[in-house]
Formats: structure tokens, sequence, C-alpha cells
């Protein structure tokens, strides 16, 4: 599911992300502080569901709706306000639903399960990495399950590496922590390393993986992951990152902070 999110308080907007993530982690989502962004955006990514602040500075979010229909028909527009005056408007542009702040992920939730047009699943899948928050590989709303629990640390690395190639001796260490006992770890690298090619190609990214004689890559620009696209600048409005990147990996933290300076 694909899902806009506007509001063009920087707080506000972030506080909403985050709760539509909690209440559907699976969907990709992308948030706008400009509402002439989000309009450009969705005229080339067709989004299934809008959440819309309405009193903006610039297009107020009843316009803004207006304009999202005129590309899209079909979408779910849900506006989250502070006010209930516009509700009139909102029923009048047959609004699929309305949620008065503050927003919570149960409010979120609510909506998300009773949408005026139901979302139909996706005929064309992807590939899809999340950095942000907790990692997480994504193949259309479903996750991608590896043979061996390290291939997926092994590709978050990779990914956090963008595009550099690691040698196996600098992978080993990484996954498991230099413990002194490389011997042993030497032909599970090569079954994830495997893994991890192979899981790849069935998914249909076969050539997102660099490899030379002991060394392995992600090719960045063959793989959809918000890191990469926060990198090249492509987030409009807000970037996905918001404090928090491969939470469950120690090493990430250096990454982590460098990111935070970034934001500052």
């Amino acid at each position: 599911m694909r899902i806009l999110a506007v509001d063009d308080e920087k707080i506000a907007l972030e506080g909403l992300v985050d709760a539509i993530r909690d209440a559907m982690p699976t969907a990709a989502v992308s948030g706008f502080r400009d509402a002439k962004e989000a309009i450009q955006f969705a005229g080339g990514n067709a989004c299934d569901v809008a959440f819309l602040d309405i009193e903006m500075r610039s297009v107020n979010g009843i316009e803004l709706a207006r304009r999202l229909k005129i590309q899209n028909p079909k979408v779910n527009i849900v506006f989250t306000t502070g006010y209930d005056e516009y509700m009139s408007q909102a029923f009048a542009l047959r609004a699929s639903g309305y949620v008065m702040k503050p927003v919570t992920t149960e409010k979120i939730r609510t909506e998300l399960e009773n949408l005026r047009n139901p979302v139909t699943a996706q005929t064309e899948k992807e590939l899809r990495i999340q950095a942000f928050g907790n990692f997480e590989v994504f193949y259309g709303e479903e996750p991608v399950k590896f043979q061996y629990s390290k291939t997926k640390e092994l590709l978050a690395y990779l990914v956090d590496r963008n595009g550099a190639l690691c040698t196996n001796g600098e992978l080993e260490g990484v996954l498991w922590e230099d413990d002194g006992k490389q011997k042993n770890h030497v032909s599970y690298l090569k079954n994830i390393r495997k893994d991890l090619i192979y899981t790849l190609e069935q998914y249909g990214c076969k050539d997102a993986v660099s490899r030379q004689r002991g060394m392995l890559g992600i090719i960045p620009n063959k793989i959809r992951c918000d890191y990469f696209d926060w990198i090249d600048g492509k987030s409009s409005g807000i970037n996905a990152y918001r404090g928090e990147y491969m939470n469950q990996y120690t090493w990430s933290e250096f990454t982590n902070g460098r990111l935070e300076k970034e934001e500052d």
C-alpha cells in the first residue's frame, strides 16, 4: 500500500508518519510539508491513501484533495486536523475519513481498516529495503525471508556501506564481532553469501550485487532503499530519517551518529 502524508508543520508531520508506519509497517509512506511537492510526487506515484492536514500555508488540504482526486479518483482521502468546521467540505469530496488531532496510531489504524475505496493488491511487486527504524526487507507488502538469519544482517551491512566492496575478512569481523573464531565462520559466510545472491535473484534484483574475488557489495541504483533515497536527496518535504537507523545492529551506531549530525 502506498500512503501519502502531508502537513506543513514538521513535528506534526513526523508524528503522522510515525503513526501510519506503526499502524501499517509494510506500507510505503511518503511525507511532505509542501503541498505542491506532494501533488508532483503523486502525479508519478499512484497512492492508495492520502492523509492531509487542512490548514496549510500554501495549498490548503481541501484544495489538495481536489487535485489529488483529479489525478487519481480512487485515492482515499483522510483529513487530519484540529478543527471540525471543515467536515461538510470534506464529506462533499467523498473523503474516506476525518481524524481530529492529536493523531494516534489507533486512529490511523481505524481509518486504514475502513477505507471508502478498497485497496487492491499491487500486481507489480518490487523489493523494498527499509533502513530507517529497524532494518527490514519487503517484497510488495510481505517480509522477505532468508534461509539464514545472518543473511539479513549481511545485506544490512552492505547497504550501510553504500556500494563499497567489502572483503570477506571485514564481513566476518562485523557479523561475528571479531570473536576470534574466524576459521569457524569461513564456510558459514560462503553459505550466507550464496543465500543473499540467490534470494535477490528470486525477487528480480540479480544485478544488485557486485562480486569480485573475496569481495562483495551492493549497487545502490539497482535497489529501492530509503537510505539510498535520503543520500541522493530524493526525499521531498521531510526526510524519512528521524533519528533511528538499523536499530537492531550495534555496528550501525556510527552511521546513525553521522546522519544525526547531517540532520542538525
